[in-house]
């Protein structure tokens, strides 16, 4: 094939195959390159094959530990660790089927191999032996290589006893003992997953909260339940190497000047992401990089080279797949000469689907406290909720912030149950730059957890009912 299209989309990902989609529906002939199966990490090895294994462990601890709650007994409960993980991976496939097939239903030419850009105006193709197959040509190119676990040279990763998050959701057995190091989503997922299984899990974790990114009250919440879970957290804590030996690994850390050796089976690098540069032709075409991503212009995304866009994990922070979806959309209506409204990137919900839950948008209250706002912050525990309480969700709480002056939403942090959805309601009001008044006056329905929204809105006012 030596096929010219107007819009060459490198990567198969939430920001590569909505690039894609995207495209085709403004009248843009399409290509999308992958060598791997389309949905990039997010639909194959992340947000999707995660979330099936943390529903198993939800249901697994509600038949084994809650059930006499809700007036059932479930004795002798068991599970299957090879069928729980091979569930994710159907999971998996199936969502990847649908990107396939919405490749098919909106005309999108899709190529299965290594993408090496020539120059600004071609991509070669490659096959795994590293031949080039064919070559094709393009008016416009959107790089959505995606991301790959950061590694660093102490914390060696073998994929066998030192493993990434992509060995983590796939092991053949279920390892005895685990350490994670870091205490982002990922770590914190995971510590969930394995935990509720009976794994004994260690979290090292460098700075001085899990899920340091959260508000601090959502953290200091987070540690409690873990702790009462059993899971170990050494916080404020670097880790100096590690090292297999035997079947094991030893992991050396240091913490107020002492070191510590701990032991696991396995030990997950969770420590963070860094951009898929390598491979792709980037050098040749001499696209500006800094510390680990590609450098765009954030209205339009374009890079510094004539033709060439990016979009996704691969230009850094947020890391997230529906930022990636977002920026792609933006990018190719940009290209079309739509002048759509910026990404806000004000406004984006970060989640964390472990128990409890953990769900924010907009700024914690101490970044909001150092950009110099007066505050006024309402704060409503589920614990005083029918809803939750009916369902047994009592754990956790609602906390929004606003701006004290004009009473406008500057941040929102809920921990507990269905937080990850709840927070699309405050997603909208953050857009729309609502007050503590606005969603006040917004009636919820009754029962429903989203009514703590509600309530958190009248707290910051003095004006809650129901605490």
């Amino acid at each position: 094939m030596n096929e010219k299209f107007d819009i060459a989309v490198l990567g198969g990902g939430p920001g590569g195959y909505v690039a894609a989609i995207r495209a085709a529906q403004l009248g843009f002939k399409t290509v999308v390159i992958d060598k791997s199966d389309l949905g990039g990490t997010c639909l194959n090895w992340g947000c999707i094959p995660t979330k099936a294994l943390l529903k198993s462990a939800e249901y697994y601890d509600i038949a084994k530990n809650r059930g006499k709650d809700f007036g059932f007994s479930a004795e002798n409960v068991t599970y299957d660790f090879k069928k729980i993980i091979k569930r994710s991976r159907s999971v998996s496939k199936r969502v990847v089927k649908g990107v396939e097939y919405l490749m098919r239903k909106n005309k999108i030419e899709r190529i299965k191999g290594y993408g090496v850009f020539e120059n600004n105006a071609a991509i070669k193709i490659l096959n795994e032996a590293g031949e080039e197959t064919e070559k094709i040509f393009f008016d416009k190119a959107i790089i959505a290589t995606g991301g790959k676990p950061k590694t660093f040279p102490d914390i060696p990763v073998d994929r066998k006893f030192i493993i990434t998050s992509k060995e983590a959701m796939s092991l053949e057995e279920q390892p005895e003992s685990l350490i994670i190091i870091g205490a982002g989503a990922i770590g914190i997922e995971f510590a969930y997953f394995y935990n509720t299984f009976g794994t004994d899990v260690t979290i090292i974790e460098m700075l001085d909260s899990l899920a340091p990114l959260e508000d601090t009250e959502v953290s200091e919440t987070l540690k409690r339940a873990f702790n009462k879970r059993g899971i170990k957290t050494h916080l404020g804590t670097r880790v100096i190497k590690a090292e297999v030996k035997g079947n094991r690994v030893e992991v050396l850390i240091e913490k107020d000047g002492k070191n510590e050796t701990l032991v696991a089976d396995k030990v997950l690098n969770a420590i963070g992401v860094t951009g898929n540069l390598e491979g792709y032709g980037l050098e040749t075409l001499g696209v500006k990089t800094e510390r680990g991503f590609i450098s765009v212009d954030k209205k339009t995304y374009a890079t510094n080279v004539e033709n060439i866009y990016a979009v996704g994990d691969v230009i850094g922070p947020p890391l997230l797949a529906h930022v990636a979806s977002a920026e792609a959309i933006h990018c190719v209506e940009t290209i079309k000469g739509l002048n759509p409204a910026p990404v806000n990137y004000d406004a984006i919900p970060g989640c964390t689907y472990a128990v409890p839950q953990m769900a924010s948008v907009g700024l914690t209250e101490s970044e909001a406290r150092e950009r110099g706002f007066d505050l006024k912050i309402g704060k409503f525990p589920f614990s005083a909720s029918g809803k939750a309480t009916a369902i047994g969700e009592r754990e956790g709480f609602v906390k929004l912030i606003f701006d004290a002056q004009y009473g406008e939403l500057l941040g929102a942090h809920i921990i507990g149950a269905e937080a990850t959805e709840l927070i699309a309601e405050l997603g909208i009001a953050k857009n729309l730059e609502a007050t503590y008044e606005t969603i006040l006056k917004t009636v919820h329905a009754h029962p429903t957890l989203s009514e703590a929204i509600m309530e958190a809105a009248g707290d910051a006012n003095d004006e809650a009912i129901h605490i």
